[in-house]
C-alpha cells in the first residue's frame, strides 16, 4: 500500500513550483520554507537547475539583488549560461552562493539584534524626590 497518493505529490509539486517569497518574509525564511517544501516531497523530480530557478524567480528584487552581487553577476545568467547544459559542479557552486548568502544575512540580523538589545534606553529618567529644603523630610517644601 502506497503511504504517499499520487494527489499528495501532485500538490507538493505545485507547491514547489509555484513557490513565492512572501511580503513578511525574510530572504532566510523564505529559504527555509523552500527546502522544507523539497523535503516533504522528496521524489519530486525536479532538477537542481529548476529548485534553484524556481526559487531565484521567487524572491523579492532586494533579495534577487542580493544573491546576484554574492554571486558576482546576475545569478539567473550564470546558471543558463551552458544553455541549459549546467554541470554539476556549476549548480553546487550556485547552491553554494544562495547558502552563503542564507548565512551572511542570519548573521548580520544576528548582529544587528545583539546591538539593539545590548543598547540602553535613550535617556534614563531619575525618580524625583519631593525633600523638605527646611527639615530634609520626605515631602515637598512649599
Amino acid at each position: 500500500m502506497n503511504s504517499f497518493p499520487p494527489s499528495r505529490t501532485t500538490n507538493l509539486r505545485n507547491e514547489i513550483s509555484n513557490f513565492q517569497q512572501r511580503f513578511d518574509e525574510s530572504f532566510h525564511e523564505a529559504w527555509d520554507r523552500y527546502k522544507d517544501l523539497l523535503h516533504a516531497c522528496a521524489h519530486h523530480g525536479f532538477t537542481e537547475l529548476h529548485q534553484l530557478d524556481t526559487f531565484y524567480n521567487a524572491l523579492n528584487p532586494a533579495d534577487q539583488d542580493s544573491l546576484n552581487s554574492a554571486a558576482g553577476g546576475n545569478l539567473l545568467e550564470r546558471m543558463k549560461s551552458s544553455d541549459g547544459n549546467s554541470s554539476s559542479s556549476d549548480i553546487a557552486k550556485l547552491t553554494h552562493v544562495v547558502n552563503q548568502q542564507t548565512s551572511v544575512v542570519t548573521t548580520a540580523m544576528t548582529a544587528i539584534l545583539k546591538q539593539f538589545q545590548a543598547t540602553s534606553p535613550l535617556a534614563s529618567v531619575k525618580a524625583v524626590k519631593e525633600i523638605c529644603v527646611t527639615c530634609g523630610g520626605a515631602h515637598p517644601y512649599y
